[in-house]
């Protein structure tokens, strides 16, 4: 005959979990013996290791306490149902180390293949990688936002980075990005942006540099997040709005000579938020 404790300890759970089935009339409870001891037999242990591996399968107490009781077909049955659940589950919890593996992995949690492929060409090509994150950060509400339209801009962006202009961009942006404000190496930078820009439009035509569709006020929010990652792609922008063109989300090509005025306004005190 068994202890309490040795009861628990040949099913696998702790004394605790026995008087908790005692007190659920899952698990008869033995009478004392003369030395006030609850002493438990071999078919204890067969029902106590039942009720653990009913509980431990997600087998609500009551419904335990039902299949304890059924003869042998109902139980089968039930064993089955069980079964099949804990498949469904089985399925479902390997779908979640999936995702958490593709966390682990960064990129492609929230973004399409193609564009993971685009961003692991940026660190293949050296660009340093708070760049290649906030192109990231703006992919993602990109493709959440228009899935569709997905494939048609990485085209573009594959067709892009091959030019070593592009790939010169990205460079030498990141070597500016530890730089101070007034370091003549982004107005260098400015000018080769600007002359990409231009060329790019006027050989493709403007709708290519600027066929985004994005609407201004999501543009501008993705901007900020740009101008606050990476500090000097403010200043870079202002540069490039006196050189014809502004933005960085979206691409706009504007007068020249009002981005010198606007320019001269901020020295003055007017500062006005430029656009990506």
């Amino acid at each position: 005959m068994l202890t309490i404790g040795e009861l628990a300890s040949y099913a696998g759970v702790t004394v605790r979990a026995v008087r908790h089935y005692h007190a659920k009339g899952l698990l008869p409870e033995p009478e004392r013996d003369h030395s006030g001891y609850r002493r438990y037999g071999a078919g204890a242990v067969v029902e106590l290791v039942k009720i653990r591996t009913l509980a431990e399968a997600g087998v609500p107490l009551a419904r335990v306490r039902e299949l304890l009781q059924a003869d042998a077909e109902e139980f089968a049955a039930a064993v089955a149902d069980i079964d099949k659940r804990l498949r469904a589950e089985i399925r479902e919890r390997q779908r979640h180390r999936e995702r958490i593996a593709r966390l682990a992995a960064g990129d492609s949690l929230a973004l399409p293949q193609e564009v993971v492929e685009y961003l692991d060409r940026l660190r293949a090509l050296g660009v340093d990688e708070r760049i290649v994150q906030v192109e990231r950060d703006g992919w993602i509400p990109l493709a959440a936002r228009s899935p569709e339209r997905v494939p048609e801009w990485m085209a573009r962006k594959r067709d892009q980075i091959t030019d070593p202009q592009i790939t010169d961009f990205y460079l030498t942006l990141s070597k500016a990005l530890d730089r101070t404000d007034d370091d003549p190496r982004l107005e260098e930078l400015a000018d080769k942006l600007a002359t990409y820009i231009t060329q790019m439009a006027d050989d493709q035509g403007e709708f290519y540099v600027d066929d985004t569709g994005i609407e201004s006020p999501f543009a501008e929010l993705l901007d900020t997040h740009v101008f606050d990652t990476l500090p000097p792609a403010r200043r870079l922008i202002e540069l490039l709005t006196k050189r014809g063109w502004t933005g960085w989300t979206k691409l706009k090509r504007v007068n020249p000579a009002r981005g010198r005025d606007h320019d001269g306004a901020r020295g003055r005190g007017g500062h006005a938020q430029p656009r990506r």
